[in-house]
């Protein structure tokens, strides 16, 4: 069957290798061969002899240069692979970077934190007397209030003295008051008395 001009390119291609001419070489050391075969005289054998060595060469040559290039694309696919492999592993390790400073960070944040309400506290407290000053303030305050109590002691004990010499006062003058009327009642009974026994005597 006929070939579409593609696929006879394709083919040509396959043969072909790199398209280095390799088929070229072929057919002619092909035909060469085979008019060596058919060659008449010495001469033209020797000459169609000639030009079979020479394509061979040329067809080694070709081989050799394939196979340095063959050579030389795995070497170069090793020294990507590792490239591939250096990538991968920098990647990682710019992972782990980026993991490490989120903690970092995220520590960093926690400390910011903390300062500032360290200094919000400090603050506070630089608002207010210290522990040792409250205590001599209190100690001063508990002194006073003991002696405030004494005052007070002393003021109840003065008010029950008083209370009592009252007391007696409001007894004595009752007790005076008594006296008087009984006095005055005593009074009058005589002149009564008397009077009573003046009227007798003139009678």
């Amino acid at each position: 069957g006929s070939f579409s001009p593609d696929e006879v390119i394709r083919k040509r291609l396959l043969i072909d290798g790199d398209g280095a001419g390799d088929d070229r070489r072929i057919n002619l050391l092909v035909k060469s061969f085979i008019k060596w075969c058919n060659s008449g005289s010495q001469e033209e054998g020797y000459l169609q002899y000639q030009r079979m060595l020479s394509t061979l060469s040329q067809c080694e040559f070709s081989m050799g240069k394939t196979l340095l290039v063959y050579d030389m694309n795995l070497r170069e696919m090793e020294n990507y692979e590792k490239i591939y492999k250096d990538i991968e592993n920098s990647i990682a390790a710019a992972h782990e970077k980026i993991s490490e400073c989120k903690k970092q960070i995220l520590q960093a944040k926690r400390i910011r934190k903390n300062r500032q309400e360290y200094d919000a506290l400090a603050k506070v407290i630089q608002h207010h007397p210290d522990r040792h000053e409250t205590l001599k303030q209190l100690e001063a305050l508990g002194k006073e209030l003991q002696n405030l109590s004494h005052i007070k002691e002393n003021v109840e004990d003065k008010l029950e003295l008083r209370r009592k010499q009252f007391h007696v006062l409001l007894s004595t003058i009752h007790e005076l008051q008594q006296t008087l009327e009984n006095d005055e009642k005593l009074s009058e009974a005589e002149e009564s008395q008397e009077t009573q026994m003046e009227a007798e005597a003139k009678q």
